[in-house]
């Protein structure tokens, strides 16, 4: 991939989903074989008026290591720098920009229940620091190859064409060309968000209902303050930034203790370097009681144990089968790709911002009105060719989906 793309791609990542303002704090979080591209971000993020711009390095084997030599007790502490790092932050609100290229199977091996008691002891910790800025921050979540990234996806091709194929795979899916204007076309994109949130909120349905012959057959409340979002949001600071590049969902939070039913998942989920395949989830009374992979169950038995909240979902969200991503025929092996390519649901953490003047709402209001909260948002995909999605308002039926598109 040439500079001027990796450069016009770093502008994209910075002016339209960070949407870093002059004179705000930058931190760019990226593993430490893109030292190149997030160097291109550092400078776009400087030429855009950053008064600052932090780098967190990650590497996978560190990772695995560092859960294989440290002790419970010592992962289980937050140091006091991470802690007086998190106040900072607090008080700087700084635009976060994630850089995502992990091999899905990196983590493979690790020892997950290490990682699940210490994650469950520091949470407490570390929550009351992202609460502070919840909604308040600009962050954006993008991507660019790695080798064994672009390896398990291609795996097929030699390693250096492997490589170029999901670079061109990205920037196909963020709209990024060689002689186009990546801003006006996230601008149409972000149009056509917002007509489709206003048809879904004028509706304001009680519940969904899911169908699907793979076994999904599932129904969901709504949270009658609630609304659909899709595409860009505004923080609390009044700022405008697309979250997620690429995206292609319109997502709402459901409402806590009311889902019924079974969801098939559709398409291999990564969690924390490791994958899950072909599972299924029964909810009762809104909690996962039930579930089975072919591969992966125990970290999916893990995920789901993690707190209280884990086991009740966070996010519905509505993705056409027709999507772009969906249409290129890849699987990525990575979340923030494939819940583009289909609907999808979370289990977790519900998002605040889908309650109707959340501005003005305490977490603990929005909480009461049925928003989960969880350590953990993990989504994972269910859409088909045959899903139909079906809204209901005082029993009046509404096709949302027919046969895995809109149904208008």
């Amino acid at each position: 991939m040439t500079k001027t793309m990796m450069k016009k791609y770093a502008a994209l990542i910075v002016r339209v989903g960070a949407n870093l303002q002059k004179g705000q704090v930058a931190e760019i979080r990226a593993a430490v074989d893109q030292a190149e591209f997030a160097s291109y971000v550092a400078e776009e993020c400087y030429k855009a008026g950053a008064s600052r711009v932090d780098i967190e390095w990650r590497y996978q084997p560190i990772t695995k290591m560092t859960y294989k030599y440290r002790t419970l007790k010592s992962l289980s502490t937050v140091p006091a720098w991470k802690e007086e790092k998190m106040k900072q932050m607090v008080e700087e609100i700084p635009c976060l920009i994630h850089i995502e290229s992990e091999d899905p199977d990196g983590l493979r091996g690790i020892n997950r229940e290490k990682m699940q008691k210490s994650r469950i002891a520091t949470y407490p910790i570390i929550k009351k620091y992202n609460d502070a800025i919840e909604n308040k921050d600009q962050w954006v979540i993008a991507a660019v190859p790695s080798y064994e990234w672009a390896k398990k996806v291609f795996p097929n091709e030699k390693k250096n064409r492997a490589y170029e194929m999901l670079w061109e795979a990205i920037l196909n899916t963020v709209h990024v060309t060689k002689d186009n204007d990546p801003v006006a076309e996230w601008q149409k994109h972000n149009d056509n968000f917002r007509a489709r949130c206003a048809w879904l909120n004028a509706q304001k349905f009680d519940y969904v209902e899911y169908k699907s012959a793979n076994g999904t057959d599932f129904r969901a409340s709504l949270i009658p303050e609630g609304r659909w979002c899709g595409g860009g949001e505004t923080s609390l600071q009044d700022i405008y930034f697309n979250p997620n590049l690429p995206t292609e969902e319109i997502f709402t939070t459901p409402k806590k203790g009311m889902a019924e039913g079974k969801l098939v998942s559709t398409k291999p989920l990564s969690y924390q370097g490791q994958l899950i395949e072909n599972f299924y989830i029964v909810f009762k009374d809104g909690k996962a009681v039930e579930w089975d992979a072919e591969k992966g169950k125990d970290i999916l038995d893990k995920m789901l144990s993690m707190d209280e909240g884990a086991a009740y979902l966070g996010e519905l969200a509505l993705v056409p089968k027709d999507s772009p991503i969906n249409e290129s025929g890849i699987l990525f092996y990575n979340t923030l790709f494939d819940e583009n390519a289909s609907c999808h649901v979370a289990l977790g953490r519900g998002f605040m911002d889908c309650i109707d003047d959340f501005q003005h709402k305490t977490q603990e209001e929005c909480h009461a009105l049925g928003v989960n909260d969880s350590m953990i948002h993990v989504d994972f995909m269910i859409g088909a060719d045959d899903l139909s999605i079906t809204g209901y308002k005082d029993g009046k039926a509404t096709p949302i989906f027919a046969n895995g598109t809109w149904a208008n």
